[in-house]
């Protein structure tokens, strides 16, 4: 989950903050522990505080104290902690997952193949949509964005000028070299084939789509 500063804190996209943390609470403390730590956490950061003051954590520490020490506003609180902890831990999970690091790069090696067979196939029409390849390779668009931007940064797509995804003659370059192959239920359909390449009679994909 991505961050940023609120103000001298981090703060989670949706403007989630972590009131525990905060306050270096643990999430089963009790009533008076709260009311302890926010005590001594408030002199310290109270802006007359000349050493350590600081306006942003002590206005951040009062409201992490209204929420906490209010049983119903904190039991509020816990479900969205819970769930935020919930979506950290499903991340850390994910980067211990050797396999799903080995499907994206198979899934970029796809991706980086399909636009070359579309150039390949149509110079004129070069570009593919986000949501016309996460149908072709059943992926969801956000992933498919992710893999976009690392090509991009790569060299090797870029996008055209109605915002499709389209190769560049370094990816075309990079799936000669490697060699890539995509199996034929992964190829494109385009409206004007070359002679020489007739679409399989068993090949069946979704129309293609304006993104």
């Amino acid at each position: 989950m991505r961050h940023k500063k609120g103000k001298g804190f981090l703060m989670s996209d949706n403007g989630f903050i972590d009131y525990y943390e905060l306050m270096q609470l643990s999430p089963s403390a009790d009533a008076d522990t709260i009311e302890r730590i926010f005590r001594h956490l408030a002199m310290k950061f109270h802006p007359d505080n000349m050493e350590s003051g600081d306006a942003e954590r002590f206005r951040l520490i009062v409201d992490a104290h209204r929420v906490l020490s209010d049983p119903e506003k904190r039991a509020g609180y816990d479900v969205k902690y819970q769930s935020y902890w919930n979506e950290k831990w499903k991340i850390v999970s994910e980067s211990r997952n050797k396999t799903a690091f080995d499907i994206d790069r198979i899934n970029r090696d796809n991706v980086l193949s399909i636009l070359y067979i579309q150039r390949r196939r149509d110079v004129k029409k070069p570009g593919v949509g986000t949501h016309e390849m996460a149908r072709l390779l059943s992926m969801p668009p956000e992933l498919v964005e992710f893999h976009v931007w690392y090509l991009r940064e790569k060299g090797w797509v870029e996008r055209t000028e109605t915002g499709q995804m389209a190769i560049t003659a370094v990816g075309v370059d990079q799936v000669e070299q490697d060699r890539l192959r995509v199996g034929k239920d992964h190829m494109l359909m385009t409206g004007d084939l070359a002679p020489e390449e007739p679409v399989p009679a068993d090949l069946h994909l979704p129309p293609r789509d304006a993104d």
